[in-house]
């Protein structure tokens, strides 16, 4: 076992606390001796001076029994000033066994003092000793307030709490234990009137959640920190954006969810714009993935999709899980962070590859034999496949088509593509490619017995690879401006763990050739998202930071649909109430497959009338 080194600063700290309570003991019951009794006090000094070593003593021992030395005294709370009054009682009992004891023996000068003087002196031996440990505290904050406001360091942030509860409490201390470098709370709201206008921790409560602009405003408030974890999505939204109406930085505690989780976790950390955005969680429970269990997995693609795709699926008990993508820093990334989580209880496997390769395909599914598929590898940014679409059309088209091959050839149960909004009256070549990949998937559900193929369609996603937040974050950074295109625009979002549990939902409620149509909630203006992402990095929109309107790029439309009017008559919610299932819509087999034998050899001149023959709804925006 190592040894503890020498602490000379402890142990001084430690000779000084005992020194300072045998004092405070040994005046108190001086002082209580004199006062209670009518002897003269040359007559009381022999006997208090008998006493006084054995009951120091006793004290003493109890006071280090307790912990009263160990305590880091400048952090006192109360629980510590709980542990000084029960030390303090015991003392008194032990005070009043040695009176007894020698009044029992008849030890000289030693006799017995009436009630009155054990519990006067008992109470000011507690006060004495916890005011002087408390006193320690308070003269090092006074300390430290003085050297600040001497030095003439930066100005404290103000901070006001939201949420007069356990978890407002503990950020409190937090901040007080940091020597209020981090900001010092000024004011509390809370929703309870029955809280509003006492004093929590010292700090004042001062009305509920809606006046947070104006409290703000009254007490200078610069940071507002949210404490209400128990509060449910849709209240924690509303509150923070009343508080996004003040031009106050706004941060928050963590989850319950994520204190429970990890007990690592930052107590307080910024708040994120998915936090404005996020909607309630998706509910998974075990009998919904049950066709994982025990099934080898591969998922194509491990962007930010793809990637959350794994590890929901690695919660599931597959027998194997295969990432396979032709970028091998994102499927590393993945693979090592679920190894770390699983060790051996899940068998993982990377596999480098290009969709584009159906030759590497069948390698790797000779190799796997996998019974289930999520195909989430595509190209997806929509000006970049403006500028390059025959790139498109290699990888989002024929990269479906060779997985669906593949699947075909290996008899894979269950084939699930990931689409998107993009492809419902597509305007650019992106989304019509993506519509080509749901119409592949059907055209192969049709064909093949034996595996059965399905496409989940789905908006944006919030902080994916390549979404506007991201880019709208680095703008920021940057000074701004921050660019968007029309200040009309609108888009659906949804998180990315939610995404990817409705994916896998979706897979368990496939029977072959459907698109499932996720749920989005309701548009998002990208403008308003603009404006809050700058008011969460701490600048005032128009004022810190300008926004500027570049116009709408190639391809881009004002708003998103989810499903096209062809579908809408056939369209059902699922079992699922977040998951909408559109039926296949009539094609002509032949001329899409005659259509993608012409693909193949497409060039930039005739790529996007070709596409246009599958996709009779494409609207070709001029470049």
């Amino acid at each position: 076992m190592e040894k503890r080194a020498f602490n000379v600063g402890l142990f001084a700290r430690r000779l000084i606390l005992v020194a300072a309570d045998a004092i405070l003991i040994n005046v108190s019951g001086f002082l209580f001796a004199v006062m209670s009794s009518s002897e003269e006090i040359a007559e009381l000094l022999p006997k208090v001076a008998t006493r006084a070593l054995p009951v120091t003593l006793a004290y003493i021992v109890i006071f280090w029994a307790f912990g009263l030395y160990n305590s880091i005294w400048k952090y006192a709370g109360l629980n510590d000033l709980i542990r000084c009054c029960v030390a303090g009682v015991i003392g008194g009992m032990l005070g009043v066994s040695i009176d007894l004891i020698g009044s029992y023996f008849h030890i000289a000068n030693m006799s017995h003092f009436d009630a009155l003087f054990y519990v006067s002196t008992t109470l000011l031996i507690i006060a004495l000793c916890g005011g002087f440990r408390v006193m320690y505290r308070v003269g090092r904050y006074l300390y430290r307030e003085n050297i600040t406001l001497i030095k003439g360091k930066k100005k404290r942030k103000r901070v006001m709490i939201v949420g007069a509860g356990d978890m407002g409490m503990i950020i409190v201390r937090e901040l007080e234990a940091n020597a209020y470098r981090k900001g010092k709370p000024v004011v509390i709201v809370d929703d309870n009137v029955r809280k509003q206008g006492q004093k929590f921790c010292g700090i004042p409560v001062r009305g509920g959640c809606d006046r947070i602009p104006e409290i703000a405003k009254k007490f200078m408030v610069d940071e507002i920190i949210y404490c209400i974890p128990s509060a449910t999505n849709q209240r924690q939204r509303e509150i923070m954006n009343i508080a996004m109406q003040t031009e106050c930085t706004l941060k928050k505690c963590p989850t319950l969810r994520e204190m429970t989780s990890n007990s690592d976790i930052q107590k307080i950390k910024n708040v994120d714009i998915c936090d404005l955005l996020s909607r309630p969680e998706v509910d998974l429970n075990i009998e919904q993935c049950k066709y994982i269990e025990g099934k080898t997995v591969i998922v194509t693609g491990c962007g930010s999709i793809g990637s959350e795709i794994c590890r929901q699926v690695a919660k599931h008990s597959p027998k194997q899980l295969v990432l396979v993508d032709n970028y091998e820093n994102n499927a590393f990334d993945v693979y090592n962070e679920l190894e770390r989580i699983y060790k051996d209880k899940l068998p993982l496997f990377i596999r480098i590859g290009s969709v584009q390769d159906p030759a590497r395909l069948a390698e790797i599914f000779s190799e796997f034999n996998p019974d289930i598929v999520f195909h989430a590898a595509a190209h997806k940014h929509v000006p970049l496949m403006e500028d390059s679409p025959c790139e498109a059309i290699k990888n989002n088209i024929f990269g479906t088509y060779n997985v669906a091959k593949a699947a075909a050839d290996f008899k894979v149960e269950k084939v699930i593509i990931l689409s998107t909004d993009k492809a419902v009256n597509p305007a650019n070549v992106m989304g019509a490619t993506k519509r080509v990949t749901e119409l592949i998937i059907q055209y192969f559900d049709r064909k093949v017995a034996t595996t059965s193929y399905a496409a989940v369609r789905f908006g944006n996603v919030l902080g994916s690879n390549g979404s506007v937040i991201p880019i709208f974050k680095k703008q920021i950074e940057n000074g701004g401006p921050v660019t968007v295109t029309d200040p009309e625009i609108t888009r659906y979002f949804m998180t990315i763990p939610e995404a990817a549990q409705l994916v896998i939902r979706a897979g368990s409620l496939s029977k072959g050739g459907e698109v499932f149509v996720l749920d989005m909630g309701e548009p998002v203006k990208i403008l308003s998202l603009a404006e809050n992402i700058i008011r969460l990095s701490g600048f005032i929109p128009y004022k810190d930071i300008e926004i500027k309107f570049s116009g709408l790029r190639p391809g881009e439309k004002l708003y998103e649909e989810l499903t096209m009017s062809e579908e809408l008559a056939g369209r059902k919610m699922t079992a699922n109430n977040k998951i909408f299932v559109t039926p296949p819509v009539e094609t002509d087999d032949a001329l899409l497959e005659s259509t993608l034998e012409k693909l193949k050899n497409a060039n930039e001149s005739n790529v996007r009338d070709l596409l246009k023959i599958i996709v009779p709804n494409f609207v070709q925006n001029e470049k």
